[in-house]
C-alpha cells in the first residue's frame, strides 16, 4: 500500500483535490484503506480543514458509495472536530452502526457541550439493541455530570454495575468526576473505595471534591492514602494539596508542599498554574510576605498571579498595597481582566478611595466590562461603600437585567445610609419586576429597616418571609431582627424572639443584643448577653469593650478593671481608632492621638481653631464616651485626639470651599464626635459623609442623615 503525505492536503484547494491527486500526485487513485488512514491521522490532530479536502476527495472519486467503513471514519473525525452537525449527516445515513460508531457520537456530543444529545442518542443506541461498552460509559456519564442530571446518572451508574464494567478505571474516574458534580461525596467514596486499580486521575478527583465540598480534612486524608499507595504526585494533585492548605490556613503544611515542589522536578521551572496556587496559599494563610517573595521571583507573571496577591492584599485589610500593586500591573503592561477590576473594586471601598474608585471605573468601562451585572454589581458596593449613593444609584438604573445579589446590593446601600424607606421601595419595586427575594435580598432590607428604626415594616417583611416569599428564617434574619427591636428600644421582646428560636442563636445576635443593651443602658440585661456571648466565642473583642464600657458609664471602675483584665488574659485587644481620608486619589490615615503625619503643626493648629470656633457656637464636650477613670479636662483634649477630628481637619486645610469630605473610620463613631461634625457642617457650611463601622452618617447644615439613631 503507498502511502500518501498528509501535509499535502493542507495545500490543496478543496475543488480541484480530486483532480491534483488524479493528475499531479498520484499514479493511482487512493484506496478506501488509505483513505481510512490519511483520516484516523486527521482525527487525532484534529484537522478539520484538510480532513474537508480527503472527504471532497473521497465523493469525487466515488470511494463513499456503500461504504461502511469510511462513512464511520469520517463521522467519528467530524465528531472529533466538534462538527456535530455534518458528522450527524453521516451517522443517519449509515445503515449498520458499530459500536465504534455509535461511540464516537456520543463521546462527540458529551465534549461539545450537547449533553442532552448524547443522552438521546444513548436511549437509541440501546433502543436498537447496541449495548454499552467500557468506551461508552464515561461519556453518557460525563453527560449526566454536565445536566446536573442525578437521577439518570444514578441509572446510567446502575447500568454499568449490571452490565460490569463499572469496576472499569475510567468508568469509575467519571462516575467520580460525576457525584463531584453532584456534591454527593459519599457516593464518590464508595465508587473510590470499590476501584480495584486507580490512577493519579482518581486520586486527585477525590482531593479536589473534597475541598470543593467543604472537607479539607478528608481532602489530606485521601492524600495521606496516595503516599502510602506509592502515588508520585503530579501537578493536579499539589494544587489540590495547595487548596487544602489554603482551606485550613495550614501554612506550615503550605511550606512543606512548597519544599517538595522545589526540591522535584519543578526546581527549574514550574508552572504557572502551581506557582499561581501557592501565592494562593499563602494569601489565604496570611503570609503575605511569602506570597510577595515568590511573586517577585516569577519571570513570567500572568493576570491571575496579579490577581491573587492584588486579592491576597485586600482580604488581609493591606487596601493600600492592593491598589500600588493595581498601578503597577498596568505601568508593566499586564492587561486586567474582569475578575482584577472586581477586586480592586473592593479595596478602593475599604478605604473610601472615591476618585481612585472612579478612575477604575472608567478603565474597566474603556475595556469593555461596564456591561456585565458582576462588574456592575462590584460598582454598585464601591460607590454605596465610598459615600457616592447617586453614582451606585445611576449605575445600578443602566445594569439592563438585573440579578437578586444586584437588587441586594442597592437596597442595601439605601439601608446603610439611612434612607429605609427607599430601600423598601426598592423591595417593593424588585417584587413588581416579579422577581422572588432570596435570603440575601431579605436580609438586605431587614438591615435597612434596622437602620432606620422601622419595626412594623421590619417586622411585616420577617413575618412574610415563610408565606410569600417561601424563605425560611436563618441566622441573619433573626439577627436583623433582634437589632431592629433593641434598638428601638424593645428590648425585652428581642429577648423574647431569641428565646424562641428553633435554631440557636449565633454570636452575631447576641452581639445584638448587647448593642442594644448599651444604647438603652440595661446592664442586666446586657450581662446576660455579655456570658452567652463570651460562652459562644470568648476572642470576640467588641463585646468586651461593650460591657466595659457600660460599667465605665455607670462608673463602676472594679466592673471595668475586671473586664480588661480578662482580656489581658486572653491576649485581646482593643483595635485603635483609625480614620481614612483622600485627596488627590492618595488615601491619608490617621490614628487616634496620631503625631506621624508631615502636616501634623497645621492639623493641630486647624483643631484649635475649630474647638475655639464651636464653643462660641455654644457647644460643650460630651465626655461621656470616655471611658477612663480621668479628670474632665483630660477627658476633653482625648476627644479632640480622635482619628476622624484629625482627618477632617486635614480635609479642611487641603480641600476647596465647595468639596464634599469623605471619611471612613474603622469603629462606632462616639457621640460628641458626632455633635462635632454636625456643627463643622453647619459652620463652615461643609458637606461631611462619614462611613462607620455599622453605617454612613451624612452631615449637612447641622443635621445627621441618620436623625441621631445609630
Amino acid at each position: 500500500m503507498s502511502s500518501f503525505p498528509t501535509h499535502k492536503l493542507k495545500q490543496l484547494p478543496y475543488t480541484t483535490i480530486n483532480t491534483h491527486f488524479t493528475n499531479n500526485s498520484l499514479t493511482q487513485p487512493l484506496t478506501s484503506l488509505q483513505c481510512g488512514a490519511i483520516l484516523q491521522s486527521l482525527t487525532n490532530t484534529k484537522s478539520l480543514t484538510t480532513g474537508q479536502h480527503l472527504h471532497a476527495y473521497i465523493i469525487t472519486s466515488g470511494n463513499l458509495v456503500s461504504n461502511t467503513y469510511l462513512s464511520t471514519k469520517l463521522a467519528a473525525f467530524y465528531a472529533n472536530c466538534g462538527q456535530m452537525a455534518n458528522a450527524r449527516i453521516i451517522f443517519d445515513g449509515i445503515v449498520f452502526k458499530s459500536s465504534f460508531l455509535w461511540n464516537s457520537m456520543i463521546r462527540g456530543y458529551a465534549c461539545n457541550g450537547y449533553s442532552e444529545k448524547a443522552l438521546a442518542l444513548y436511549q437509541e443506541m440501546k433502543f436498537f439493541g447496541q449495548r454499552a461498552d467500557k468506551f461508552t460509559y464515561p461519556f453518557v456519564i460525563k453527560a449526566c455530570g454536565d445536566l446536573f442530571g442525578v437521577e439518570i446518572g444514578r441509572r446510567v451508574h446502575g447500568r454499568a454495575v449490571i452490565n460490569g464494567f463499572d469496576l472499569d478505571m475510567y468508568v469509575s474516574n467519571s462516575l467520580l468526576a460525576m457525584y463531584l458534580k453532584f456534591m454527593d461525596m459519599s457516593l464518590a467514596r464508595m465508587v473510590f473505595d470499590r476501584m480495584p486499580k486507580r490512577d493519579s486521575t482518581s486520586w486527585n478527583t477525590m482531593i479536589s471534591g473534597y475541598v470543593k465540598n467543604g472537607k479539607p480534612e478528608e481532602g489530606l486524608a485521601i492524600f495521606d492514602l496516595a503516599k502510602r499507595t506509592g502515588l508520585v504526585a503530579d501537578d493536579a494533585t499539589l494544587i489540590g494539596l495547595l487548596s487544602i492548605c489554603a482551606e485550613l490556613v495550614a501554612v506550615k503544611l503550605g511550606k512543606a508542599v512548597h519544599g517538595y515542589v522545589f526540591r522535584n522536578r519543578y526546581a527549574v521551572v514550574c508552572n504557572n498554574f502551581l506557582m499561581n496556587s501557592l501565592i494562593e496559599m499563602y494569601c489565604k494563610c496570611n503570609s503575605m510576605v511569602d506570597a510577595r517573595r515568590l511573586f517577585e521571583k516569577m519571570e513570567l507573571k500572568d493576570t491571575v498571579s496579579w490577581n491573587s496577591l492584588i486579592s491576597g492584599y485586600a482580604r488581609n485589610a493591606e487596601a493600600f498595597e492592593s491598589l500600588r500593586l493595581f498601578c503597577r500591573l498596568v505601568l508593566e503592561g499586564t492587561k486586567p481582566d474582569q475578575i482584577t477590576f472586581i477586586i480592586v473594586l473592593g479595596a478602593c471601598h475599604q478605604v473610601t478611595a472615591f476618585q481612585f474608585g472612579m478612575s477604575v471605573h472608567s478603565c474597566l468601562a474603556k475595556k469593555g466590562f461596564g456591561a456585565t451585572i458582576v462588574v456592575g454589581t462590584a460598582l454598585i458596593d464601591m460607590y454605596v461603600k465610598c459615600g457616592a449613593l447617586a453614582c451606585a444609584h445611576h449605575v445600578f438604573e443602566e445594569i439592563p437585567r438585573k440579578n437578586l445579589v444586584c437588587w441586594s446590593a442597592m437596597i442595601s446601600g439605601y439601608g446603610i445610609h439611612g434612607m429605609g424607606r427607599d430601600a423598601i421601595s426598592l423591595f417593593h419595586e424588585m417584587l413588581e419586576n416579579n422577581i422572588c427575594p432570596d435570603e440575601g435580598v431579605l436580609t438586605s432590607v431587614l438591615s435597612a429597616c434596622s437602620h432606620t428604626g422601622l419595626v412594623s415594616e421590619g417586622k411585616k417583611i420577617f413575618h412574610r418571609m415563610t408565606t410569600n416569599y417561601n424563605v425560611s428564617p436563618v441566622l441573619a434574619h433573626y439577627s436583623c431582627l433582634v437589632d431592629l427591636l433593641g434598638r428601638a428600644g424593645y428590648l425585652d421582646e428581642a429577648f423574647e424572639l431569641i428565646d424562641s428560636m428553633i435554631v440557636n442563636p449565633s454570636c452575631d445576635i447576641w452581639a445584638a443584643l448587647l448593642n442594644a443593651c448599651r444604647l438603652h443602658r440595661n446592664i442586666d440585661l446586657a450581662e446576660i448577653s455579655a456570658e452567652k456571648l463570651f460562652e459562644l466565642n470568648p476572642r470576640q473583642v467588641g463585646g468586651y469593650i461593650c460591657l466595659s464600657n457600660m460599667y465605665a458609664a455607670e462608673k463602676r471602675w472594679d466592673d471595668v478593671e475586671r473586664i480588661r483584665a480578662l482580656m489581658r488574659q486572653k491576649g485581646l485587644t482593643k483595635s485603635a481608632g483609625c480614620s481614612f481620608v483622600e485627596l488627590n486619589k492618595t488615601v491619608h490615615r490617621f490614628l487616634v492621638g496620631d503625631k506621624s503625619h508631615p502636616q501634623m503643626e497645621n492639623i493641630n493648629s486647624k483643631l484649635k481653631h475649630l474647638n475655639q470656633l464651636l464653643k462660641e457656637a455654644g457647644y460643650k464636650p460630651d465626655t461621656s464616651s470616655v471611658f477612663y477613670n480621668v479628670d474632665e479636662e483630660t477627658k476633653e483634649k482625648m476627644l479632640w485626639d480622635h482619628s476622624e477630628r484629625l482627618a477632617i481637619a486635614f480635609a479642611l486645610i487641603n480641600t476647596g470651599s465647595k468639596t464634599t469630605i469623605r471619611i471612613t473610620k474603622n469603629l462606632r463613631v462616639c457621640g460628641d464626635c458626632h455633635i462635632v461634625i454636625k456643627l463643622i457642617s453647619k459652620l463652615l457650611h461643609r458637606e461631611i459623609i462619614m462611613r462607620d463601622i455599622r453605617r454612613f452618617h451624612h452631615f449637612k447644615d447641622g443635621l445627621c442623615s441618620c436623625g441621631d439613631y445609630w
